[in-house]
């Protein structure tokens, strides 16, 4: 089972980011993979990312612009379910791209 680390962002760090990683974790695992989350704030994002420690980000609140060095998918419409498929797709992108390395 192939494992990834995957930086979770929303407004407080706390709540919405949860719920988005642990719905991924467990969309995830149906397909042979297994994440580790980390939950953050917009403003602490890019320091996180940059300590090189993650494979992608996912966020429901804006970032601030910088460099991530990572993939970036927005993940509102997987909290909401109005955009799930469009979702776990751009993760699978994501996820294809990182097995190739």
């Amino acid at each position: 089972m192939k494992q990834y680390n995957v930086l979770s962002v929303c407004g407080s760090g706390t709540v919405t980011s949860s719920m988005v990683a642990e719905k991924l974790r467990e969309a995830l695992e149906e397909k042979g993979y297994r994440i580790t989350t980390t939950e953050a704030r917009p403003t602490e994002a890019l320091q996180l990312a940059q300590g090189g420690s993650f494979d992608f980000i996912t966020y429901t609140s804006p970032l601030p612009d910088g460099d991530y060095g990572v993939p970036i998918v927005n993940a509102i419409g997987f909290l909401t379910g109005f955009g799930d498929e469009e979702f776990l797709e751009e993760i699978d992108g994501v996820l294809a791209e990182l097995d190739k390395q």
